[in-house]
């Protein structure tokens, strides 16, 4: 692929309620992406999804660059022979899943960890059953579970987690539970070094809690919102003129931000061309 001016930059971006709406509807973006790609610009997923499930997702979109799963838990990438290699960067599934047992007991609340979801629930929940739902229960670095309803036992929640060297991040419907220091942002960051471009520019989008440390490690920031408009703790730092706001959601609003503001795409005209 020849290269361009605008190769520079990355495109790294949540998937769940950005890129695809809350049915995993994605159809939105496709044309985007495509220009992207004809311009030698990667597109990044950086989501709470398993390397499973964004596998399948690079498959239907014909992408080929890096990838950042489970909140930032672990990288992946392909070699110049197609392999797929990996670097974890926080604890394992194994280690984790423990202590989601003890901080319940603690807190004094269930914390229903997603694998321990009936299939009935997870339907109800999230959308998901069968291969799809089999896939997002197959962690390796992280503990996604129901969290509880009141926000101050969110806060017990993440206080006790810390006590715990762990950390605790809210999505749109699930909390995660992660070894301390791990994050979006600071997988985007070993990325970088990783592939030995720490100053190409980032436009990064995502639409929830989970999402900040990627905003806040990019060059743009760009919220998605949802039909309801922007997640109210990113809110803030929309107001604050920190992040841009997307003009539609999901992956319409995708497509106009990086449309917008990839330099020279919008100016070309390039996604029609």
């Amino acid at each position: 692929m020849t290269m361009t001016p605008h190769s520079n930059w990355w495109v790294v971006t949540d998937l769940d309620g950005t890129l695809m709406d809350h049915h995993y509807d994605w159809s939105a973006a496709k044309d985007a992406i495509r220009c992207l790609q004809r311009h030698g610009i990667p597109v990044i997923p950086c989501t709470s999804k398993t390397a499973e499930e964004v596998l399948r997702f690079r498959e239907l979109a014909g992408l080929h660059d890096p990838f950042i799963v489970e909140n930032g838990g672990a990288i992946y990438g392909e070699s110049a022979t197609g392999e797929v290699w990996r670097q974890d960067l926080g604890p394992s599934w194994r280690q984790l899943r423990p202590q989601l047992a003890d901080l319940e007991r603690e807190l004094g609340e269930p914390l229903h960890a997603l694998d321990d979801l009936s299939d009935m629930d997870a339907d109800r929940l999230l959308g998901l059953s069968g291969e799809a739902l089999q896939m997002a229960q197959r962690r390796q670095c992280s503990v996604p579970f129901v969290p509880p309803k009141l926000p101050e036992s969110r806060h017990r929640l993440r206080v006790l987690a810390e006590m715990r060297q762990l950390g605790v991040v809210q999505g749109n419907r699930l909390g995660h539970l992660l070894g301390a220091g791990v994050s979006k942002g600071q997988a985007l960051q070993t990325l970088k070094q990783r592939q030995g471009v720490p100053d190409v520019k980032v436009l990064a989008l995502g639409d929830s809690p989970n999402d900040l440390a990627l905003l806040d490690a990019s060059d743009c920031a760009v919220v998605v919102p949802g039909a309801a408009g922007p997640h109210p703790e990113l809110k803030v730092g929309v107001a604050e003129g920190r992040y841009q706001l997307a003009p539609a959601p999901h992956g319409e609003g995708w497509s106009a931000a990086v449309l917008k503001w990839i330099p020279g795409l919008h100016d070309n005209n390039t996604l029609l061309s």
